[in-house]
């Protein structure tokens, strides 16, 4: 099995910059081990269960909890009974296509 989790994150009572905050949940999915992506808008991790993507959100929400009194989560999930790996090679399999379709 494998998961790719998208997720984002963040308080919503600490002004407009929340970065001081994210970064501290990017540095757990860093420490994580798992193959990450971070992007601007959320980040992208790829675990080899659902248990361990949803221990990823929980230990998010720890992070944030003592800091905040709201906090927003937007969360999707991609879940296939295939070998790590989905998270370079799903982008690779659409850059090769570039091109190379008939219109």
């Amino acid at each position: 099995m494998n998961v790719l989790l998208e997720f984002a994150m963040f308080p919503t009572d600490k002004g407009i910059s929340v970065s001081e905050y994210v970064s501290q949940i990017i540095d757990m999915v860093r420490n994580s081990g798992y193959p990450y992506k971070l992007s601007a808008m959320g980040t992208i991790v790829e675990t080899p269960d659902m248990a361990k993507a949803t221990e990823i959100l929980n230990k998010a929400q720890q992070i944030l909890e003592p800091h905040s009194d709201r906090i927003y989560c937007t969360a999707k999930f991609d879940i296939k009974k295939s070998e790590m790996g989905r998270l370079e090679g799903k982008i690779a399999s659409v850059e090769g296509k570039i091109g190379k379709v008939n219109h």
